[in-house]
């Protein structure tokens, strides 16, 4: 992607009137040769378009409520987008003209996304084993060679441990029916549980599931998947971030914009960490995103759309559970309400 010498944004001209009565310049940033969307590599040139040719003092430029910096009579600023996330970055800029002191709002954006498209996965299917088709599955995981599925639904929300050979339950514990159930993930010898819209999550002793903490979200999303690093939890929200949490404060240290191409994904559900990377399930798609967590670059589409075609119910709700044993370095996946998880291997 070229780098573009003006401004790639959605225009807002500055307020004509001001509030105390006086006429204010009709200033905006430049969009005579723009793009629509630059990557990280690009510079962008921002410039304040002036048709009144009013006597410009200085102009100070923002970006994502930041100040990138100061510029007298009118000049360009240069806005290097290398340390920039994914997604859009607002902008915006105060022009002080002769005899303002008050500052003329400019305001507008441009959108980041990957240099890059992703790729398809391939996999191999390695077994087939049963699965309780009244588990509405929202997360999915592995602890020392045992699975752990935590299921959604009001009233019939629950944390299960389970054989996944033979679908047997081999521990149960039910949530309070006024919580619906979301992602977990297993950290440090602890359970940590999401809800969906309650704003609230629960942290279980591994060995005894006895509650040890009630935490509320610090950021008012909702509660979709969870996996971890080993160091870091990640959560999804059912939008295109994928967030970062210290699993000691249950804070968000950060986020990243998930895209595939220029194209960012949303709806992003339960999660799972492999070697390095997030694979991410996309509500109402059978696919699986394999996801950069340090940037929310999509690497590779994993497409189980036919695994559907083996279930007895083949209309059954959307794929939604992946989880990684490292014992046998493969990938258990299921769908919600689905009779059947599979055991695959990615080959490629």
């Amino acid at each position: 992607m070229k780098n573009y010498n003006l401004l790639a944004i959605i225009l807002l001209n500055a307020a004509v009137i001001g509030c105390d009565g006086t006429k204010k310049n009709n200033f905006s940033f430049d969009d005579s040769k723009f793009g629509t969307k630059f990557t990280v590599k690009d510079n962008v040139s921002l410039l304040i378009r002036n048709p009144d040719n009013a006597e410009i003092d200085s102009i100070v430029y923002y970006a994502n409520d930041k100040k990138l910096s100061s510029a007298k009579d009118g000049k360009a600023v240069t806005f290097n987008l290398g340390e920039q996330k994914f997604g859009y970055q607002n902008l915006k800029a105060l022009v002080y003209a002769a005899g303002d002191t008050s500052g003329n709002e400019v305001t507008g954006r441009v959108e980041v996304v990957p240099e890059t498209q992703p790729k398809p996965v391939k996999y191999t299917l390695v077994n087939t084993f049963p699965h309780d088709v009244s588990s509405f599955t929202e997360g999915l995981e592995f602890f020392r060679d045992t699975l752990f599925e935590n299921t959604g639904q009001y009233d019939k929300s629950k944390l299960l441990k389970t054989d996944y050979k033979t679908g047997k339950v081999l521990k149960s514990l039910d949530m309070d029916g006024k919580y619906f159930g979301e992602g977990i993930t297993i950290l440090n010898n602890k359970i940590y549980q999401l809800t969906w819209k309650e704003k609230t999550g629960f942290i279980y002793n591994a060995d005894t599931w006895k509650l040890e903490k009630t935490f509320t979200y610090d950021k008012d999303i909702e509660g979709w998947g969870m996996t971890n690093d080993g160091t870091y939890i990640y959560e999804s929200d059912g939008t295109e971030k994928i967030w970062k949490m210290d699993p000691a404060t249950q804070k968000m240290l950060d986020y990243v914009n998930v895209y595939s191409g220029d194209s960012k994904i949303k709806q992003l559900n339960e999660l799972e960490y492999v070697n390095g990377k997030i694979y991410a399930n996309i509500w109402q798609r059978d696919a699986v995103a394999v996801v950069n967590p340090a940037n929310g670059t999509v690497e590779g589409i994993l497409d189980l759309s036919s695994l559907r075609k083996s279930l007895k119910a083949p209309e059954a709700e959307v794929l939604n559970g992946i989880a990684y044993n490292a014992k046998t370095k493969t990938f258990f996946v299921t769908g919600k309400n689905w009779d059947k998880m599979f055991e695959i291997k990615i080959t490629e």
